[in-house]
């Protein structure tokens, strides 16, 4: 066959089919045919939602077929009826197209909804084209041509487990790809933690993208300059309106391919105010005071939400967090700490370890009380953490808490003002926990069941009064770096 490049093929096509083609298709075509010639085997293609990507693909795959018969093209997306939309549209292609003539081939079995094989020079056991879901199992498949269109959708991108588990099945098609072949990627993001993210999402451990190397085309609606891509069809104005009718978030993330969380979350990390400052513990004249950032700091607030078998992989997480305040009502979340133990040691039980990992994280931070939560299991807890305070030489408080509210409420409670002002900080330490990853995931409903013990723990810091205090007994070695009036009893609550 003649030769013919990408744009043109697509010209041909729009032309039977009554229409013109657009400049934004004509800049798609032109990037796959470039990075195609130029053996570049790693794509990633973002376009808006109706920019019509999936249909160009589709015939990307047709003219792929026609320029060598003898490739393998298989198509992964979120589901196998998605997979195979996009392959009956490539059979109708190659049907119709005037420049895939003599491709179809004559037996029927050869030419099903789910995959195809045209005709060809080589036998080989795979298909030109086959579709699979996500979810089906690619052991033994082999392609030339690998290409995933739409796999995150909000039903594989939906909770953390969907999200780790969508990135596992994507790690198959290393193993399914022949050395040398195409990796094609085609979709808008879902998730924050998207796999088209640009940038590694800590919170989740990533240190790269998990698209990292691959060649990038991201067509957003309206570009920098606030202009539609395709004005023919999305004006500015028609794009406002769904902006308004749909919602900034999503509008956001399918129109300008920004990952954020379709679903409105109510507590939005993007609101804390990163710092990276360490604590600042000097003596000066018989005074001590603590400072961050040149800020000094007048109160702290420590609460410990423990619990027990989480390190094994179940249940709740043993927490310990901390906030700061200075004199202005600014608030400091300087750390959290997520406790694990080893269980089943008859030598040391699991409670005495986390006592320990409290007690040094309470001496690294200068930390006057620490409030337990002893609710359920933490009822035994204070006596043990005293001992082995008073057995490391720490001078500080242990403070009995019960919680009577339902988590939601206090979480709700604790975080809507402070986020709302623009008074919580947050060290970039709490980035490599769970912590932020809670944030996004939370919903105001008491029935969610996502993993909230992070947000249980700091709730507890922040809804805890602030109340600067003056002396306290502690070691001889450390002077007190709190300011103003007042003592504090141990147990109960700040004696003013």
């Amino acid at each position: 066959m003649t030769a013919i490049r990408f744009p043109e093929f697509v010209w041909l096509w729009d032309r039977q089919q009554g229409q013109s083609m657009p400049r934004l298709h004509d800049r798609i075509a032109g990037w796959l045919e470039d990075r195609w010639q130029g053996g570049d085997r790693q794509l990633l293609l973002m376009a808006f939602r109706g920019s019509g990507k999936s249909s160009l693909v589709g015939l990307f795959s047709a003219w792929l077929l026609r320029t060598d018969p003898n490739l393998r093209i298989l198509v992964v997306a979120a589901d196998l009826p998605l997979a195979r939309k996009m392959v009956r549209t490539v059979k109708r292609l190659i049907e119709r197209h005037p420049a895939t003539r003599g491709l179809k081939p004559k037996r029927a079995d050869q030419w099903a909804a789910d995959q195809f094989t045209i005709n060809r020079t080589l036998e080989l056991r795979d298909p030109s084209m086959l579709a699979r879901g996500i979810e089906a199992n690619l052991t033994g498949s082999r392609a030339d041509v690998v290409i995933c269109d739409d796999v995150e959708v909000p039903n594989t991108c939906g909770s953390v487990p969907k999200r780790a588990d969508l990135r596992e099945r994507l790690g198959e098609i290393d193993y399914v790809v022949v050395p040398g072949g195409l990796q094609l990627y085609v979709g808008t993001p879902h998730s924050f933690f998207s796999i088209y993210a640009e940038k590694p999402r800590r919170e989740i451990g990533e240190t790269a993208p998990f698209l990292a190397g691959f060649s990038r085309l991201v067509l957003p609606a309206l570009d920098s300059e606030n202009r539609s891509l395709w004005p023919e069809r999305f004006s500015v104005d028609r794009l406002e309106r769904q902006r308004r009718h749909t919602g900034a978030a999503k509008f956001e993330s399918q129109m300008m391919l920004n990952p954020v969380n379709i679903i409105a979350g109510r507590l939005d990390p993007d609101r804390l105010r990163l710092y990276d400052a360490e604590l600042n513990y000097r003596e000066a004249l018989g005074r001590a005071a603590l400072s961050l950032d040149g800020r000094t700091l007048v109160s702290a607030s420590c609460w410990w939400d423990p619990a027990y078998g989480a390190s094994a992989g179940g249940g709740d997480a043993s927490v310990i967090a901390v906030v700061f305040a200075d004199g202005d009502g600014c608030r400091y979340l300087h750390r959290i700490r997520y406790l694990t133990a080893e269980a089943g040691r008859p030598d040391d039980d699991e409670a005495s370890q986390q006592c320990r990992q409290v007690a040094a994280f309470v001496q690294e931070l200068y930390l006057p009380a620490v409030s337990l939560e002893i609710n359920g299991l933490g009822r035994f807890l204070p006596g043990l953490l005293r001992k082995e305070l008073a057995r490391a030489g720490i001078g500080c408080a242990v403070v009995e808490m019960t919680s009577r509210q339902s988590k939601h409420q206090r979480i709700v409670e604790a975080f809507d003002a402070v986020l709302a002002a623009g008074a919580l900080w947050a060290h970039r330490g709490v980035w490599d926990t769970p912590f932020v990853q809670e944030m996004r995931d939370w919903r105001p409903d008491g029935r969610f069941k996502g993993r909230d013990d992070g947000l249980d723990a700091v709730s507890g810091c922040l809804n805890a009064e602030p109340v600067r205090v003056g002396a306290l007994a502690r070691p001889a070695r450390r002077a007190d770096w709190r300011s103003g009036l007042g003592t504090f009893g141990d147990p109960g609550g700040w004696d003013l």
